[in-house]
């Protein structure tokens, strides 16, 4: 099933929780995922505009978007939002369901939880490298792909983004909450004390 992707990345990230992406004989679905919104938003890669580097942002929706970071792991992202727009969807956790054995062998010494727990380690144990940058997802010939399911989970859970100095308490983490395969919330030493009152989770309502 292939979702409308051009709506507001905000309301594209939680319809893509349980959501299965497929490299090969590895699939995981996903966890938790981060929304990032293009030129409205300082913590987004696309905020000052179109470049080399994140042009796959600014193309059709539905399109894979890697960027390599802390200089040994590349992160994944679903382009979604108008084309020109510039919004993404960050892979933050998923669950391996196929293709364990592989897997493993991607990631050395870990558990089954953290074998793709982590933008980083989500994509080492797809085996996802610079040459799938700009897949296009829901093409079924394609190297990498993504299946949605046409319903959503039934606990989503919403809080602030892990990690990012600016615009930190911006409620566009998304993850299934009753799942082990998910991130633990880490601020950024960088960013200014939570607001008062800003919830670290709370039920997603739509």
């Amino acid at each position: 099933m292939k979702p409308d992707l051009c709506q507001p990345v905000e309301q594209v990230a939680p319809r893509l929780l349980g959501a299965v992406i497929r490299h090969g004989p590895v699939a995981v679905r996903l966890t938790e995922l981060e929304a990032y919104d293009g030129v409205t938003d300082p913590a987004s890669h696309a905020y000052r505009g179109r470049t080399a580097r994140n042009a796959v942002m600014f193309g059709p929706p539905g399109h894979l978007y890697l960027y390599f970071t802390y200089g040994m792991h590349w992160a994944g992202n679903i382009s979604c939002g108008p084309e020109g727009v510039g919004c993404g969807v960050l892979m933050r956790a998923g669950e391996v369901i196929e293709g364990l054995d592989v897997a493993r062998s991607r990631r050395g010494p870990a558990s089954d939880r953290n074998l793709a727990r982590g933008p980083g380690r989500l994509s080492q144990a797809l085996g996802l490298h610079a040459e799938h940058k700009g897949s296009d997802l829901f093409d079924q010939g394609g190297p990498v792909t993504l299946e949605v399911p046409p319903g959503q989970p039934e606990m989503i859970m919403v809080g602030p983004r892990v990690g990012v100095s600016v615009e930190a308490d911006r409620p566009w983490r998304f993850w299934i909450g009753d799942s082990p395969f998910v991130s633990d919330y880490k601020r950024s030493p960088r960013a200014p004390r939570a607001a008062a009152g800003v919830p670290m989770a709370q039920r997603w309502d739509g």
